[in-house]
């Protein structure tokens, strides 16, 4: 059973149990309409006072978990975490958390996780904490990828919300776990005319648009007769899925004056051991002709390299595909030789860029 005195200290934070006396605070949390608070917290005014004195303990007496405020400095409650689901004879534990909208996008709660954990493997016997969030929820991603959880999969159409069933992917943390898990930040980058940036919905339209075009589609994998759903689904399902695993990233390329949609540029099949990666990309049919492909590869080379430490970016091609070689080429990559049928029955010219190479 977890401590119902337990307090714990971070940085900014206090991580403590809540008081009879936090029930101003909480009713002005609860009136104002504001849904951080720990499952079963009242959704009117007048439940307050009982749930603070007997509910919000419940799940402590029964020895699953523990409920705890985030407490800031000026005495305030920020967010609430929780540890749940515990299972002591085989050392596993899951935490989750909310923040006040109002403090959100502070590093609460990531500080709170931080504090958490640590708190649980200093002073317990549990041995593994798992973290469980919405795939399509950014924040609650990162949080768990700056804690120093570890992506371990998806579970598909796991949650019910009102606005239908979405996935969750499963993290986790090991006692004695080290270092950061091998993902690429979700870092914007920047060229003279050019900005990469996460994909979302607003690009949806124009990522079909680009996708189901007749040389996309010749020139690529894509799935053929391209839709919507297919744009929605990778831009904000299979994109998301495919950093947080670990095996590369996507990018929107928008102009940055006029901000419309001009390509897309991902890294796949990341060795990170070997610090190697490949670079793939395809190019709006309105903008093809103006040299943003090869523009946003370097500018994507050159964070790899003098950003992330990277050693070694791949890149192939058609044989047949000569515009694409001719990106290749301007971006200073190397030609190193032939993958025979690399695409299929097609041959793929293989090229190679090192840090340098860089112009």
């Amino acid at each position: 059973m977890f401590d119902p005195r337990l307090r714990i200290t971070t940085d900014r934070l206090t991580l403590r149990a809540f008081h009879p006396e936090d029930a101003d605070r909480i009713t002005t949390i609860v009136e104002a309409g504001h849904r951080f608070l720990p499952p079963g917290a009242p959704g009117q005014a007048a439940g307050v006072a009982a749930w603070l004195s007997t509910g919000v303990h419940e799940l402590q007496r029964s020895g699953q978990g523990v409920h705890l405020a985030m407490v800031d400095g000026d005495g305030r409650i920020v967010g609430a975490i929780s540890l749940f689901r515990t299972q002591w004879s085989a050392g596993i534990t899951e935490v989750g958390y909310g923040v006040h909208p109002l403090y959100r996008s502070r590093g609460f709660a990531t500080e709170a996780v931080r504090g958490l954990a640590a708190w649980v493997f200093e002073t317990t016997e549990l041995r593994r904490i798992e973290l469980r969030a919405n795939l399509d929820n950014g924040p609650s991603v990162r949080v768990a990828e700056k804690s120093g959880f570890s992506y371990e999969g998806v579970l598909r159409a796991a949650e019910l919300e009102d606005d239908g069933a979405h996935d969750l992917v499963v993290f986790g943390l090991l006692r004695g776990s080290t270092g950061s898990p091998n993902v690429f930040p979700e870092d914007e980058l920047v060229t003279p005319r050019l900005l990469l940036r996460r994909l979302t919905a607003a690009d949806v339209p124009d990522l079909t648009a680009t996708a189901a075009d007749e040389i996309t589609q010749r020139r690529t994998s894509v799935p053929r007769g391209y839709t919507e759903e297919h744009g929605r689904f990778y831009a904000l399902m299979a994109s998301p899925q495919h950093r947080i695993s670990g095996a590369g990233i996507v990018w929107a390329v928008v102009e940055r004056e006029s901000g419309r949609f001009v390509a897309s540029v991902d890294l796949k099949s990341t060795e990170w051991g070997h610090r190697a990666t490949e670079v793939g990309y395809m190019t709006a049919p309105w903008a093809r002709g103006r040299g943003y492909a090869g523009e946003a590869v370097l500018a994507v080379a050159r964070w790899l390299f003098d950003k992330q430490g990277f050693q070694r970016l791949q890149l192939r091609a058609a044989v047949s595909n000569l515009a694409s070689q001719r990106v290749a080429e301007k971006a200073g990559f190397t030609r190193e030789g032939v993958a025979r049928n690399g695409a299929g029955k097609e041959d793929l010219v293989v090229y190679g860029l090192i840090p340098g190479d860089l112009p």
